[in-house]
Order: structure tokens, then sequence, then C-alpha cells
């Protein structure tokens, strides 16, 4: 009798990791297409960080003000903004490729529009241009590699943001090496460039089910599980509010964001000042200022090994509290520059591991991520006015202070998304 049932017993084991195997679909990018997509990141962190640097020959070409050189950045911005919500928009049309290759596109058309324009409302149509080449990379490769590795999402999603903050702290260098007044060639190499990665998109896979059929957006599924969202993994129900309704989740995620593009806005913008306020000299702000950026950079990389072993929350709530712990220690002014370094290390890890968070909470709203994305973006913006009023009103040593709020209000975001996103274990059926 026991011969006879072992048959019955061993062959669903046997059968079991095969049918796992096949559900489980292949990565989104072969290994040459996420090295070429380290590349595009290292690209639209160095577009950002060139325009303040290039603000003098701005200046200097077209005869501008400070406030009026300064416009460059907020049209490449406003560009930002617009090619998220509206390449959202034909994404599920025109496939990841297309997506892609029209962003590279708009990037390449538009610096080499800036480098060569004649007058400035030419040069800033330039910058909106290529924003929204911008705009377009940075949702699109971070929706895809949110979605598009399955259990390593996270772990590629801070691959890549840290290739990005090695083009940011780059790429001022490259200004100074260069000069100011040669900015026209570095964008016009950057323009070069981006064309020359148009090429390198056919390790770019079109979205599919794990049955084989395409997806109509790459956002509206994740690839983390074999489960479709109408039929969650391990016999779990998400929580009511989820079943019932996603927009609060979806809103406290964009509120997560552009609280956490604020505090790194602050930092970047104002650490220099309010260090010299207390007593530092320009030189030591002008480093520690450079320390923050290339610890947002080293994050990354070091929270790479560690969204292999512990879940997303639990990162989430580490960097909140070790963000705003920094904060609170950078108001102490000798240890204030290496507390605003320890703001940039816990910093770091938030932006990418949200994204695979909100697409695993909310599987069905294919346009959460560009909404999110796009919002971080305003918050970049919004952020500099409402905190250069808080400092006329407090006055510069409060700038760790002012800065804790929005760290804090991170944390109590995270608090709640946990609770709202835990998915409860059905009860047995039956009395």
């Amino acid at each position: 009798m026991r011969d006879g049932k072992e048959p019955a017993v061993s062959e669903p084991q046997t059968s079991t990791a095969p049918t796992r195997e096949a559900a489980e679909p292949p990565p989104l990018f072969s290994p040459f297409a996420v090295v070429a997509s380290c590349v595009g990141f290292v690209l639209i962190g160095a577009l950002q960080a060139l325009y303040g640097p290039a603000i003098p020959a701005f200046r200097e070409n077209f005869g501008l003000s400070p406030s009026a050189a300064g416009l460059g950045l907020s049209a490449h911005f406003i560009g930002g903004v617009a090619g998220v919500l509206l390449l959202n928009r034909v994404h599920g049309r025109w496939g990841n490729r297309a997506l892609l290759s029209t962003s590279y596109l708009l990037m390449a058309a538009g610096g080499l529009g800036l480098a060569l324009a004649p007058n400035w409302p030419l040069a800033l149509a330039g910058a909106a241009v290529t924003g929204l080449g911008f705009g377009g990379i940075d949702y699109g490769l971070n929706q895809l590699f949110a979605v598009g590795f399955g259990r390593r999402s996270p772990a590629m999603l801070n691959v890549i943001g840290a290739f990005y903050g090695i083009g940011a702290v780059g790429a001022p260098a490259l200004i100074a090496l260069l000069g100011p007044e040669n900015y026209p060639a570095i964008f016009i190499g950057f323009a070069v460039l981006s064309a020359i990665l148009m090429t390198t998109l056919g390790g770019v896979r079109e979205g599919q089910r794990p049955g084989g059929a395409p997806l109509p957006d790459d956002s509206d599924n994740d690839t983390s599980s074999p489960h479709t969202a109408e039929e969650p993994a391990d016999a779990a129900d998400p929580p009511p509010l989820l079943r019932a309704r996603p927009l609060p989740i979806i809103m406290v995620f964009i509120a997560l964001y552009v609280l956490m593009v604020s505090v790194e806005t602050g930092v970047g913008g104002w650490e220099p000042t309010h260090l010299e306020s207390i007593g530092h000299s320009a030189s030591t702000a002008a480093t520690a200022t450079s320390a923050f950026w290339l610890m947002v950079t080293a994050g990354r990389f070091l929270v790479i090994p560690l969204t292999l072993r512990w879940p997303v929350e639990k990162i989430m709530v580490v960097s909140c509290v070790g963000m705003t712990g920094c904060l609170l220690l950078a108001l102490i002014p000798p240890i204030a520059p290496y507390a605003y370094a320890g703001v940039g290390l816990f910093h770091a890890p938030i932006f990418p591991i949200g994204l695979p968070w909100l697409s695993r909470a909310v599987p069905r709203a294919q346009r959460a991520g560009a909404y999110v994305i796009a919002a971080s973006m305003i918050g970049g913006v919004a952020a500099a006015p409402v905190l250069g009023k808080g400092i006329e009103w407090a006055g510069v040593s409060t700038v760790p202070l002012l800065m804790t709020v929005p760290a804090v209000g991170c944390l109590i975001a995270t608090g709640w998304l946990i609770r709202a996103t835990r998915p409860s274990v059905s009860a047995p059926t039956g009395r």
C-alpha cells in the first residue's frame, strides 16, 4: 500500500517547480540593455545638473539677469513634468521601445537646440524639449525597472538611481574642467550620446502577462509574482481600503514623494548657506554639499544587497527615521557637515524602492507611477520657494529644523502605507 501511495505524493512535487518557472516571465531588459539604461540615467542626471553651472555663460551670451538665467532649469523641469504625463498617455499604444527611443530623440533634438540657439527664447524652448525627453526616460526606465525584474526590481532601481547620481556629480565637474563658456559643446555631446542610446533598445522587451498575452501597459503588471491582480498570492486578500479604493493609496504615495524631494531640494539648495551661518568656511560648506550628493549615490549602491534580504517597507522606515535623526543632528554646529552626509545616505533608497512598492500595492492603476514621478518633479520646483519663506520667517539657523517637517511627513506617510497595503489573510470558511 505504501508503494501505491508514493506516486500520488511525489507527482505534484516534481511538477510544481516547472510550473512556477514557466509562470515567471523573463526580465524586460537584456544585460546589454541594462548597461545602456545605466548610461541613460547617467545622461539624465548630468543634464539636470548642467544648468546651474552654465548660468554665468547664459548671462554673458544672452545678457540676462540671474533670475532670467535660472529659467533654463525651470523650463527643463516643466518639460520633464509634461514628458512624464504625455508619454505615459501613449505608452500603452506605443510600447516600451518606442517610448524610450522617442524620449532619447527628444533629448537629442532639445540639446542641439539649446546649444545652437541664437537667442534666449529659443534656448528655453530647447531646454523644454530636452525636459520632455528627460521626463520620458525618467518615467519609462523607472517604471519598467519597477516591474521588469521580479523580486530584484528594488535592487535594480537602486542601481540606475545610483548612476543618475554619478551623472549629477560628474556634470558640474565637467563644466569646471571645460569652462562654462563651452556649454554648447557639452550639450551637443550629450545630444550625440542620446542619439547613440536610441540604437541600444533591441534588448528591451515589450510587456507580457505570465500567460503570454501582451500587456496594454507594463505598469499594469507586477512581474515579481506569477499571480494576477485578481488572484493574490498566498491566498491573502488585500485590505478593504485597497480593495475598494486605490486612490487614497496613490495620493499618499504622491505626498511621500513630494515630501522626500522637498528634503533633497532643501539640503542641496540651503546646506551651504546654513553651514556658513553657523561658522563653517565657504570651502567646508561646498565640500559638505558635494558629500551629500556623493552619499546619495553611494547609499543607492550600498542598499542593493539589503533589498534582496529585507522587505521594502522595513527599508523605508529605517530610511525615514535615519533621515529625520540626521537632520536633527545638523542643528549641532560642529557635526552639522557630517550630519548632512548622513541625510544623503538615509535619503538615498526612498525614491527607487518606493516605485516597486507602489506597483505591487496598486497593480491595476496603470498610470500611478507616472503621477508619482511627475509629482516628485513638481515637489522639487515648489519646495525651494516654500522653504525660502520659512527661512525668512525663522532664520537660516533653523534650516535643519524646517527640513525635519517634511522628513517626519515621510515617516508618517510610510507608516500609513504599511498599514493600508498590508494583506489580510482570509479567515477559514465554515463553522
